[in-house]
């Protein structure tokens, strides 16, 4: 009934009709004047092009565009028949057409459920669909919120895309209705979440376990694992058997790794994990594996001052000593003979399970040059080499296979002794010696100089007889005695006591040097290198052998003038030779 008739009708009717009538008209335009500013369900009856047209029970039907019907997440799913509420937002347009809004009767009915969790604290379920600055926008079945950076996980999210277009529960933390301002949080569902767990987990904890956890933070002494509300320690020493200098070269934060609970103190909740001990410990057999004299190929993982550490297989490492380094280079830093990466071929000296320490030697994989040497130059043998250096015990001569032999200064001269056998020697010089000695165990080689001509002392010994008497020159005047030269240059000394046989003619004064006497040979001392001589054993040899010739009773003569004229002509013969000796020496200065 329109509004013309409805006049028509009050004014031909009775008064009880034009109660009724009022009655009439003010349900029907009440009931639309209701309509507007509403939601009402209403039934699609077909759609038009991008619209789908819909009969609430009014006059006239309403369209709504088909794009309200789709959503952030999906295209829109209408057909005719289907219910659905919409909103009225005015009666009749100037074509007649009730004008309808899915969007708002969405907004309506999402603000309303909106607004009861909020005042309960309850989750609602919602989808991120965009990014605006500072955080995203999601929609919450219908109505559209916001979601600040800082509230998406408990953690920095690298990489949104898992996150996107995906439901999941949101905790509203505000909302304006009469701004349309809405607020929400994932990381506050999300703590909500960890802290149950996290309780369920301390409650359950036991050592041995086995969880998994995901990289919460690197350090320079380890990596904090979150196993799901609550965070765990995997030292660096834990991560793996092998030698690894910084936690970031094994693990990456965010990654998820499995681990093993080491310790656990439940009043601290302090949680130590680990990760090798999931695996086979490389040192189990280690002594079956590398025998001690075994060669092996590994890498340098570290150097130091000390040694460097080589790794024979992921876990397993030993240590090369800096002494076990190089035959050859003495007190050089490791770094200098082998670099970190390098690839070297070592042999085992010791293995040591319980300590987990294997001694490994770098030298013992190249030949022994001290071996090679004895092999090649025998006892006996002529090397020539360069003098090195110049100490005050000796030389040392650059020898093949880059070591060094010595010459104590006592090999350099048979006849110079201390600086003087080393005063004309200088670094550079070639030098030919002769091998004395080669100690392969002490890495030394004994060299000689002198030794390659022969020995003055003993060449002139080897003409000297004990008892025999010979003409010496007396060389230097001490008060012990004196020093004496042989004609053979065999050094002599003629001790005070054995200067005469009478003790008032014992005074060393009483020589001068150049002075020719005769003694009688007592001992050969070859390891001092000299003769020791006796004028007094002389002039009794001599007294026994006069006594021999003269003293018998046939003679007439008497024992004293027996001894006095063969004595007497003794001095005489030995003081005219040593005159001649003299002046012949004098000439041969003068010329």
């Amino acid at each position: 009934m329109t509004a013309s008739e409805l006049a028509s009708a009050a004014q031909s009717g009775s008064s009880e009709s034009k109660e009724s009538f009022a009655a009439m008209l003010d349900e029907a335009f009440g009931a639309q004047e209701g309509f507007e500013g509403r939601v009402v369900r209403g039934t699609v009856v077909g759609i038009e092009n991008e619209y789908a047209v819909i009969d609430v029970g009014l006059k006239s039907e309403g369209r709504v565009a088909l794009k309200e019907f789709s959503t952030p997440a999906q295209s829109a799913k209408i057909a005719p028949g289907d219910h659905i509420d919409v909103y009225v937002e005015r009666y009749e347009d100037k074509d007649g057409l009730v004008m309808l809004s899915r969007e708002k009767a969405k907004r309506e009915e999402a603000w309303n459920q909106l607004e009861r969790c909020f005042k309960n604290n309850e989750r609602i379920n919602g989808t991120i669909f965009g990014r605006v600055k500072g955080g995203f926008i999601v929609d919450l079945s219908g109505a559209v919120a916001f979601l600040p950076g800082s509230q998406v996980d408990i953690r920095p999210v690298r990489d949104m895309a898992p996150l996107m277009n995906t439901p999941q529960p949101f905790q509203i933390l505000k909302m304006d209705r009469s701004r349309n301002n809405i607020v929400v949080s994932r990381r506050a569902v999300l703590e909500e979440t960890r802290a149950e767990a996290r309780s369920e987990l301390i409650a359950n904890l036991k050592e041995g376990q086995v969880l998994d956890g995901v990289v919460k933070n690197i350090t320079d002494y380890g990596a904090f694992v979150d196993l799901g509300g609550v965070d765990g320690l995997l030292h660096v020493t834990d991560i793996s058997w092998r030698r690894i200098n910084h936690p970031s070269e094994a693990l990456q934060i965010g990654e998820t790794v499995k681990v093993q609970v080491i310790r656990f103190n439940p009043e601290s909740q302090r949680i130590s994990l680990g990760m090798k001990q999931l695996e086979a410990d490389p040192w189990d057999g280690v002594q079956l594996k590398y025998p001690v004299g075994a060669k092996f190929v590994g890498r340098v993982t570290n150097i130091t001052d000390y040694g460097a550490f080589i790794e024979l297989e992921p876990g397993v490492e030993g240590l090369v000593h800096v002494s076990e380094m190089s035959w050859t280079k003495k007190n050089v830093h490791p770094g200098k003979i082998v670099s970190t990466s390098q690839e070297v071929e070592v042999v085992v000296l010791d293995v040591d399970r319980d300590k987990r320490r294997i001694s490994l030697g770098l030298k013992q994989s190249l030949p022994n040059p001290w071996e090679e040497f004895q092999d090649q130059h025998p006892i006996g043998s002529v090397v020539e080499g360069e003098v090195k250096n110049i100490t005050e015990f000796g030389l040392f001569i650059g020898l093949t296979g880059e070591i060094d032999g010595m010459v104590h200064l006592s090999d350099l001269s048979w006849t110079q002794a201390g600086e003087a056998a080393i005063q004309e020697v200088k670094r550079g010089d070639l030098v030919r010696a002769k091998v004395l000695d080669v100690d392969v165990d002490k890495e030394r080689i004994s060299l000689g100089v002198k030794q390659l001509a022969s020995d003055p002392f003993e060449d002139g010994v080897s003409r000297l007889k004990r008892n025999a008497v010979v003409t010496c020159t007396v060389t230097g005047v001490f008060d012990g005695g004196v020093e004496v030269q042989t004609a053979d240059g065999v050094p002599g000394i003629i001790r005070k006591a054995e200067l005469s046989r009478d003790r008032s003619e014992q005074r060393p004064d009483r020589f001068a040097r150049g002075e020719k006497v005769d003694a009688k040979v007592l001992q050969i001392d070859h390891s001092g290198r000299k003769v020791v001589l006796s004028i007094k054993a002389r002039e009794i040899e001599e007294e026994k052998q006069a006594v021999a010739t003269y003293g018998s009773s046939d003679s007439g003569a008497s024992l004293g003038d027996i001894l006095g004229a063969a004595i007497k002509e003794k001095r005489e013969t030995a003081e005219a030779q040593r005159r001649a000796e003299v002046e012949e020496k004098r000439e041969a200065d003068s010329e």
